[in-house]
């Protein structure tokens, strides 16, 4: 996918998302229009229900709008068919979970190594690229161990090594940090503001003040629209 950096690397224009439950319309999403450029760090905030997964899950490919514009890198993706969105959030979409949703008979570089396969990577390649994945997030002498035998703040490190390996052009985080501790969600936050200096551009959904408080944008959902955009000049170093 041809980048071209004038161009905001996100750019969704009056995008809406309804869900029918039973006789009633539920408006998940509703007339939300923003852009986000690279290399931006991007907290989505907003209580349950406000909309802030719904908007996550547009962005990851994952769902598709009932009516609106959803442009990626250029390319308006939101009426693309499902073989094509998977293709896209394979080439160009890296994603983080709370849950971390690694393999457990899998060894660290096993599970970084899964995206590489269903893109058509070589063999050899692989391995190459899935070790200096997890050398980024500082866990390449940890390679040949299961996520048994990881904390759980290894296990989202080897997540976020596993959404870096194919080079995506955004990296979508769900609540990241929901099921760590203090600590180690300042390490994890610590770790994706170096990425995001590196240049990866982060759109992070989280509930907590104090983790979207290390971000530099931060946009707050309420009943499926856009209620706040707020850009925060100095950076917190997690």
């Amino acid at each position: 996918m041809a980048s071209d950096t004038a161009k905001p690397l996100i750019a969704v224009d009056r995008l809406t998302r309804h869900y029918r439950m039973g006789p009633q319309i539920v408006h998940a999403l509703d007339d939300v229009s923003v852009t986000v450029n690279r290399g931006e760090f991007v907290a989505v905030m907003g209580p349950s229900g406000s909309g802030k997964s719904t908007f996550m899950n547009l962005l990851g490919c994952l769902d598709r709008p009932d009516s609106g514009h959803y442009r990626l890198d250029g390319q308006e993706v939101a009426g693309f068919s499902s073989d094509a969105l998977a293709a896209v959030r394979n080439r160009s979409i890296g994603f983080v979970f709370q849950s971390f949703n690694l393999l457990p008979r899998q060894s660290a570089l096993g599970n970084v190594m899964l995206p590489m396969v269903y893109a058509g990577v070589a063999s050899a390649r692989r391995v190459e690229r899935a070790l200096a994945a997890l050398d980024a997030v500082g866990l390449r002498e940890r390679a040949g161990h299961r996520p048994t035998q990881l904390s759980g703040g290894q296990q989202q490190r080897v997540a976020i090594a596993r959404a870096l390996v194919n080079d995506p052009l955004l990296l979508l985080a769900d609540e990241p940090t929901g099921a760590l501790d203090t600590a180690t969600s300042l390490e994890i936050i610590g770790l994706f503001q170096r990425l995001n200096r590196r240049g990866i551009t982060i759109v992070l959904v989280t509930h907590e003040p104090e983790v979207a408080r290390f971000a530099g944008r931060v946009l707050h959902f309420r009943d499926g629209r856009l209620i706040d955009d707020l850009r925060q000049d100095a950076e917190v170093a997690a």
